[in-house]
């Protein structure tokens, strides 16, 4: 008993820590309306938060536009300076944060400390970007003048984030928005809205300018979102979620064509072909399909593995999954934690009644679990045909759905038979297939003989329906920047 009061205490006590209002111009301010933040593994409510309309969204965007020229102004060094303090002060509050996370979201403890840790290093990577950005001065091919060539900050920019990586789709979008110069307004979802309310407050400990980040929370993402997307102070609009809800925000960007970065849905195919090392493409498989209990766009949902091993992998792979605890991400051990939702459970579950309608065959899990939470199991189908509509659906949840190939040409044209385009998996022994296997799919990222492709130092994002842009690596920071050309005659 003792101990469970602990826990509460702990648990109570890191909620509390956490401001509760909208961060505009540097002040925390209340609103006459409130969120509820629930935690997806009780269905209790943890707190609530600010809940912001229209004209806040329309403050927040003032106090952007307000602090932009001096922030625009300020050396990149001392950037790069607030970025490494804050990097410490994530890494220096790991425990907090990560429980401030799983409660807010569902995930594992274990896989909240890994996000604080990723996150953080988004911080570090742009830090040192800051100082990198680069121009040029060069003479005019046809003599008598120079062509100067400069980096500015692109402006305001409006970020939205979702709800699966609280942490660090934040600090991927705050990076280098703030490295480059931008000011910014970030909306984070509704469902997590905390994290990124303990991270603004861990920058402006850091010394963070007032102004410079701007946070509302809200309910009415569209109401809010809409008037400043649309205000011509907004240069820049960075979105994490949906392909539907980003086909949309492109056509309200159109109005003053603003700059967009967008990562959307993804149908990510995980090939494994006769030759693969099966114990490498099992562990791929667990690390491609469980990582935050399915609920990535870079999750495998459609694992195509060729004929001859096909039975022998969906085995191991089944056990492996059957053998995972399940439960709030709270208590020691478990794996597998709750679903962000009772309406993510549905999704999954009518996934999967679809499947085996068509033909699927339940191997491991396949239905919700009693009780209060919106706990899932990690499932297994087999036999799943292409007319099933989780081959077509981002399944977001811990359903890995197999079916089999007999050629290598036969895989590709099915892994590309979609209108997403975000990653892909493939594993093989042989080298040559591997890259020529990598080069024809038709994604933003593939992970060779590895499950998890996702690394700050890298570019993130994908093609067709997947998305515009990149974030992470050395060309993250250029989403923020507009390149001016200065012609001088001598």
């Amino acid at each position: 008993m003792l101990t469970e009061n602990r826990t509460d205490q702990a648990q109570r006590s890191a909620i509390a820590a956490v401001p509760t209002g909208l961060l505009i111009g540097g002040r925390w301010r209340d609103t006459a309306a409130e969120l509820a933040v629930t935690n997806p593994a009780t269905d209790e409510i943890l707190c609530t938060v600010a809940d912001a309309t229209p004209a806040d969204g329309l403050d927040a965007l003032s106090a952007a536009a307000a602090a932009q020229p001096d922030w625009a102004r300020t050396p990149a060094r001392e950037r790069a300076d607030l970025l490494m303090r804050a990097h410490r002060a994530l890494l220096d509050d790991t425990e907090r944060l990560a429980l401030v996370m799983t409660l807010e979201m569902g995930k594992p403890l274990a896989e909240a400390r890994g996000e604080i840790a990723y996150a953080a290093e988004f911080f570090r990577w742009f830090a040192e970007e800051a100082v990198r950005i680069e121009g040029g001065y060069r003479a005019a091919p046809r003599g008598g003048s120079r062509f100067l060539v400069t980096r500015q900050p692109v402006g305001p920019s409006l970020l939205i984030t979702p709800w699966n990586f609280p942490m660090a789709m934040g600090t991927r979008k705050i990076g280098p928005a703030l490295a480059a110069g931008c000011t910014c307004v970030i909306k984070p979802a509704a469902q997590t809205p905390l994290s990124t309310l303990a991270l603004a407050e861990i920058l402006r400990t850091a010394g963070l300018p007032d102004g410079v980040v701007n946070v509302v929370t809200t309910s009415d993402s569209g109401g809010v979102m809409e008037p400043m997307i649309r205000d011509s102070r907004s240069r820049k609009l960075s979105f994490t979620g949906s392909t539907a809800v980003g086909k949309k925000l492109l056509e309200q960007c159109a109005h003053t064509v603003m700059r967009t970065s967008m990562e959307l849905g993804g149908n990510a195919a995980f090939l494994v072909f006769d030759d693969a090392d099966l114990d490498a493409a099992v562990e791929g498989a667990m690390a491609a399909k469980m990582r935050n209990i399915g609920q990535a766009c870079t999750a495998a949902n459609r694992f195509l593995v060729h004929r001859a091993i096909a039975a022998e992998f969906a085995d191991r792979l089944a056990a492996r999954m059957a053998a995972l605890p399940i439960g709030p991400g709270t208590e020691p051990g478990v794996v597998v934690g709750p679903l962000v939702d009772a309406a993510a459970v549905a999704k999954v579950q009518t996934l999967v009644d679809d499947a085996v309608t068509r033909g699927a065959t339940v191997h491991t899990g396949g239905a919700p679990i009693e009780g209060p939470g919106n706990f899932y199991p990690a499932t297994v189908l087999t036999g799943v045909g292409d007319d099933a509509l989780l081959t077509r659906t981002e399944i977001f949840g811990p359903v890995a759905a197999i079916s089999v190939f007999d050629t290598e040409d036969e895989a590709l044209a099915r892994a590309n038979d979609t209108p997403y385009g975000l990653v892909g998996y493939v594993f093989t022994e042989n080298l040559r297939r591997g890259l020529r296997v990598c080069e024809a799919l038709e994604t933003g990222m593939v992970g060779l003989n590895r499950g998890v492709v996702s690394d700050p130092a890298a570019p993130f994002g994908g093609v067709k329906e997947s998305g515009l842009g990149r974030e992470g690596g050395t060309s993250g920071i250029d989403e923020f920047l507009e390149t001016k050309y200065i012609g001088v005659d001598l």
